[in-house]
């Protein structure tokens, strides 16, 4: 049977050492900038898959997504290493390192929030000024006592 805390307390270990790893131990210059952000090792406890971004040197800098990819795929013996080191399992997991998206997908979702937001204030600003196409009441007005009078004859 799978034990999900145990994953999940796995998962978050193997985290743990390898962003420490990177941080203070890996002497790779193309690992400078690279940034664990989250682990999943699957129910059998056999594979991990760390999730990583990259920033840039500067804020205004492109992050070197393929620089870092190929640091961390020549790292990934020595990563391995340390997580069973680390953990004492029976089985030291296979690491697998995928760019994490969300960081591009949070960006591009505030882009469309914004684009929503500068619509929406231009729509209120043209509705500000506005007049109805018609009349000024488009109702009907209720009929007088006069006119069913005359209606009835």
């Amino acid at each position: 049977m799978v034990d999900q805390a145990r994953a999940r307390k796995l998962a978050k270990r193997i985290g743990a050492i390898v962003a420490t790893a990177i941080d203070h131990e890996i002497k790779d210059p193309r690992l400078a900038f690279v940034t664990v952000t989250d682990t999943k090792v699957t129910p059998d406890l056999h594979d991990a898959t760390v999730y990583y971004t990259v920033r840039g040197e500067t804020l205004n800098a492109e992050p070197d997504f393929v620089s870092a990819a190929a640091g961390l795929e020549k790292a990934k013996g020595a990563l391995r290493t340390k997580v069973g080191a680390g953990t004492g399992v029976r089985f030291t997991p296979t690491l697998t390192f995928v760019a994490d998206t969300v960081p591009d997908a949070a960006r591009h979702l505030e882009e469309l929030l914004e684009r929503a937001r500068r619509s929406d204030s231009e729509v209120a600003a043209a509705a500000a000024g506005a007049t109805p196409a018609g009349d000024a009441d488009p109702y009907k007005a209720p009929r007088t006592d006069d006119a069913s009078a005359t209606d009835e004859r």
